[in-house]
């Protein structure tokens, strides 16, 4: 979890660099290119999250892993082609979010709005390590 935090982050550091100052708009622009369309709000309602719940954190390893290869490979763009205003930016993350959906798509696999929402998000699942380490440690 502290890596995916320190690379949305990252992400966000170089975004910022590259002009971008909306970053609902510009992480909405990513959305929009993997999930066909559809932006964080309506992937959080699909997925029935309460508000300001965070979609990152309630996705399996397939979505989550398609989520942070489109991030990091927009993040890498963005500085390789030295992107330098915020609708550039824009167009970049979309463009990034497309290939990657491409990608899914021509290897045969599950599109992301059509992946399952996991019963339990992220940090639920790391609340509940955490019981149980602590748990562990009493006992020992």
């Amino acid at each position: 979890m502290k890596k995916l935090e320190k690379d949305f982050n990252s992400n966000n550091q170089t975004a910022k660099n590259a002009g971008v100052k909306n970053f609902d708009k510009f992480h909405n622009s990513g959305y929009k290119g993997l999930y066909n369309g559809e932006t964080a709000e309506d992937i959080a309602k699909r997925k029935g999250l309460r508000y300001r719940e965070d979609i990152l954190d309630n996705m399996g390893s397939d979505e989550l892993i398609a989520n942070l290869f489109r991030i990091s490979q927009t993040e890498q763009k963005l500085r390789r082609d030295n992107i330098q205003t915020e609708k550039a930016a824009y167009i970049t993350h979309n463009e990034v979010g497309k290939i990657v959906r491409k990608a899914i798509e021509e290897a045969g696999g599950t599109m992301p709005e059509d992946l399952p929402t996991p019963k339990k998000s992220l940090k639920q699942l790391e609340k509940e390590n955490k019981k149980k380490l602590t748990k562990r440690r009493l006992y020992f």
